[in-house]
C-alpha cells in the first residue's frame, strides 16, 4: 500500500519534459512519408464496420527532431473508437483509426534523451495535454489519435516524444495498449481526483475495460468493491479479481439498494459510472452523503436528464472526465510496476480482423479489454 500511495507523489517527471516540438503546426496525420516504404494500415471506410480495410499506404519513415519512429505491436479498443468506426458515413474518409497505441521505439530523434531504441511506449489520448488542469483541446476529439487525427491501426507511426510514455517493464504490448483510455481513466477517476484510500466503498457498473480496471485499482488500494454486471459467469471472474460483493442487475434491478444494504445504509464512497442516462440516478442514489460519482462514460445514452435532488440533497460531487494528461498516465505506469497489477486481455485480434473484434466488443461479450495484435 505504501508503495501505490507514493505513486501518487509528484516528483521528477522526466516524462514531462516537452521535447520542443510544435505540435501546433502538425498535420492530422502520424507523420509524412518519405517514399522508402509501404506498410499496413486499418483505414476507415463507407459501409461503417463492413468498411474497415487494411490497406497498403506509405512508410512514415525516420523521426526528426524531438520525434519517435514506434513500430506499433497493439491497440486496444474502447467505445469511442467504436462510434469513430462504425459512422456512416466516416468523419473523415481513410482515417486510421484507434487512440490506443504500444509498441517498440524504432529510433528516436535528435534531442530526445529519455527513450531510445528497444523501448516499449503506450501512447497517450490527448498527445497535448501533457500536465496540469485540461486545457481547451481536452473538450473534444479533434488532436486525438484516431479520431481528429490518424491513430494506431497501423504498423508504425512517427510522432512527437511527448505523444508516449513509457510501458510497465515486462509487459506486452497487447497489455500496454489498455493504458492509454481505460486504465488511465479508472485511474484518473478513483486516485487522482476521488483520493481513493484503504477503506473505501467503490461501486464499478459493469465489466467492461474501464470497470474492470477500476476494480483492481481500488482493490489495489485497499478498498471494497462492489461490481454490477448482467452475466454471473461474469460476476464470477469479478470475484476472482477481489470484487467483494456482486450484484446481477437484471435479477435485481434496484442494484442501488444492494448498495447500501452492503454498506449498512451508508452508501458508497466513490461510483465509476459508466452508464450515462441510464444508470445515472441509481448511481446518485447508491453513492453516500458527500460520495463522489465519476461519470466517464455513457454506453446507455446520454438522454437530457440528470438527477438534480438526489446530488443537491445529498452533497455529491459528480465529476465528469475524459481519461487524462501525459503527467497522469507516467504516474499511472509507477503505480502499476509498484503494485504488480495486470490488465485482463479478453481477447486479441488481429489487424485484418478489427471489424469481427468491435463487433465482439458491440455485443458485451468481453471481460475487461479486447486487443489488435499489430
Amino acid at each position: 500500500m505504501a508503495a501505490f500511495l507514493a505513486a501518487r507523489v509528484p516528483g521528477a517527471r522526466a516524462a514531462r519534459r516537452d521535447a520542443g516540438v510544435d505540435r501546433g503546426a502538425r498535420p492530422a496525420t502520424l507523420g509524412a512519408t518519405d517514399g522508402r516504404g509501404r506498410m499496413r494500415a486499418l483505414r476507415v471506410r463507407a459501409g461503417g464496420l463492413n468498411g474497415l480495410r487494411v490497406e497498403d499506404v506509405p512508410d512514415p519513415g525516420a523521426p526528426g527532431p524531438g520525434e519517435l519512429r514506434v513500430r506499433i505491436r497493439a491497440s486496444s479498443l474502447n467505445y469511442h473508437d467504436l462510434n469513430v468506426v462504425s459512422a456512416d458515413p466516416p468523419a473523415v474518409d481513410g482515417r486510421v483509426p484507434m487512440a490506443d497505441g504500444a509498441g517498440e521505439v524504432e529510433a528516436v530523434g535528435e534531442g530526445v534523451a529519455d527513450l531510445r531504441a528497444g523501448d516499449l511506449v503506450v501512447s497517450t489520448f490527448f498527445p497535448d495535454w501533457l500536465d496540469g488542469p485540461p486545457p481547451p483541446g481536452a473538450a473534444g476529439f479533434a488532436r486525438v489519435p484516431g479520431d481528429g487525427l490518424d491513430g494506431y491501426g497501423r504498423e508504425a507511426a512517427v510522432v512527437p516524444a511527448t505523444w508516449v510514455t513509457r510501458a510497465p517493464q515486462g509487459w506486452s504490448a497487447e497489455e500496454a495498449a489498455t493504458i492509454t483510455t481505460a486504465g488511465l481513466t479508472a485511474w484518473r477517476a478513483l486516485v487522482v481526483e476521488g483520493g481513493l484510500r484503504p477503506g473505501d466503498v467503490v461501486v464499478c457498473l459493469g465489466t467492461g475495460g474501464v470497470s474492470v480496471w477500476a476494480l483492481q485499482v481500488a482493490k489495489a488500494a485497499g478498498a471494497t468493491v462492489i461490481v454490477t454486471s448482467s452475466s454471473d459467469e461474469k460476476l464470477e471472474r469479478a470475484r476472482a479479481l477481489g470484487a467483494d460483493v456482486v450484484v446481477n442487475y437484471r435479477e435485481v434491478p434496484d442494484w442501488d439498494r444492494v448498495v447500501l444494504e452492503a454498506t449498512g445504509g451508508r452508501g458508497a464512497d466513490h461510483v465509476v459510472e459508466v452508464g450515462g442516462q441510464a444508470t445515472l440516478e441509481r448511481s446518485c442514489r447508491a453513492a453516500r452523503v458527500g460520495g463522489r460519482v465519476a461519470l466517464v462514460g455513457g454506453v446507455g445514452g446520454w438522454g437530457d436528464r440528470a438527477p438534480l435532488r438526489a446530488i443537491l440533497l445529498r452533497h455529491l460531487r459528480v465529476r465528469g472526465l475524459v481519461v487524462g494528461s501525459r503527467a497522469m498516465q507516467a504516474d499511472f505506469v509507477r503505480a502499476l510496476e509498484a503494485t504488480g497489477i495486470r490488465p485482463v486481455v479478453d481477447r486479441a485480434y488481429p489487424l485484418e480482423a478489427a471489424a469481427e473484434a468491435f463487433r465482439w466488443q458491440k455485443a458485451g461479450g468481453h471481460f475487461g479489454k479486447v486487443a489488435l495484435s499489430i
